[in-house]
């Protein structure tokens, strides 16, 4: 970012301050979009990775045993879910320090933020309930019990009306209404299912299978399961590109992210990464994949123009998740 000299000397010192601070905190805001942060379960870390250089830039140290881990759009907070101690941490981005810790259900795992940034979900497994929290003022608005048994994601439907859990321990996930804070009907996908992940209009819901090795395709309007794909081996972490022409399915099993055309619900192609991929984030720009390569200690670095693996960054141990604004 350029300042021209002869732009501050016209400015009164006030006007100066004011706007070499507002310089500052675009500079900051700028260099904070390009992070993505890595959840790193057995080490009690986060990794702080640099999308650019694809380098890890920082640790954030004494988070317990982190798992789900988010950064609501336009957010300044990173929310991360601490299963040691049945909590949501809620850590600054700035100063990179814990400002709040939210008490949830026991064993917490998959956080996820509404696409306007109003709510964060955190899945409780052993309590079988979801915690929903307001992100403005960090306040919990309802602790909302599921049918299905250990819920690990509770993914928000893109126009925030709903949010979709999947029950890790049963073979259905279960339609929450944010308007009544309850649950309103199951949809059965298979045995274990795990990530979720919606199209960018909402009208297809998409669920990793696990124990199944399958990816079942909802349509949300009849609340049916319309295909089911084979697109890899133990199928875990679910997202959708930022353009919403593709999926990306990560295969424990197997090592491997599989790319799904969304127009066609067809596999296209299949990259191999890290051992035991879980959960995965999106760079700023959209083209480039993180995944958590949990057995490989490592988050796995996919470039989306050419669908290629470009290194396993070595992280702390364990990771499950990565997030990025």
């Amino acid at each position: 970012m350029i300042v021209h000299h002869s732009l501050l000397l016209n400015m009164s010192l006030f006007s100066r301050s004011t706007f070499v601070l507002a310089v500052l905190l675009t500079a900051w805001s700028c260099v904070n979009a390009s992070l993505v942060y890595v959840s790193n379960e057995g080490s009690g870390s986060i990794s702080v990775v640099d999308s650019e250089s694809d380098q890890v830039v920082g640790v954030i140290e004494g988070v317990g045993k982190p798992r789900g881990i988010a950064v609501c759009p336009g957010g300044h907070h990173l929310f991360v879910s601490n299963s040691e101690g049945a909590e949501l941490l809620v850590i600054d981005l700035t100063t990179r320090r814990i400002q709040k810790r939210i008490e949830v259900g026991k064993s917490p795992e998959a956080v996820y933020c509404s696409q306007n940034g109003k709510w964060v979900s955190v899945a409780n497994e052993e309590t079988n309930s979801i915690t929903l929290i307001k992100a403005a003022d960090l306040s919990t608005v309802a602790t909302i019990k599921v049918k299905g048994k250990n819920p690990e994601h509770a993914a928000f439907s893109p126009d925030g009306q709903f949010l979709l859990a999947s029950a890790e321990e049963a073979d259905q996930v279960d339609l929450v209404d944010l308007s009544t804070f309850s649950q309103v009907s199951s949809i059965r996908v298979g045995q274990r299912p795990r990530g979720i992940a919606f199209s960018k209009d909402g009208a297809l819901a998409f669920v990793a299978v696990e124990s199944d090795s399958a990816l079942a395709v909802i349509d949300m309007k009849t609340q049916q399961v319309i295909k089911t794909l084979k697109v890899g081996s133990r199928t875990n972490g679910l997202i959708v590109s930022k353009d919403g022409k593709e999926l990306y399915a990560s295969n424990g099993g197997d090592a491997s992210v599989a790319v799904v055309d969304v127009s066609q619900l067809e596999l296209k192609t299949v990259v191999g990464v890290g051992a035991r991929p879980w959960n995965m984030a999106l760079s700023e720009s959209g083209d480039k994949l993180y995944v958590a390569a949990g057995r490989s200690h490592a988050l796995s670095i996919i470039d989306l123009k050419t669908h290629r693996l470009i290194k396993n960054l070595e992280v702390g141990r364990l990771p499950w998740g990565a997030a990025s604004p």
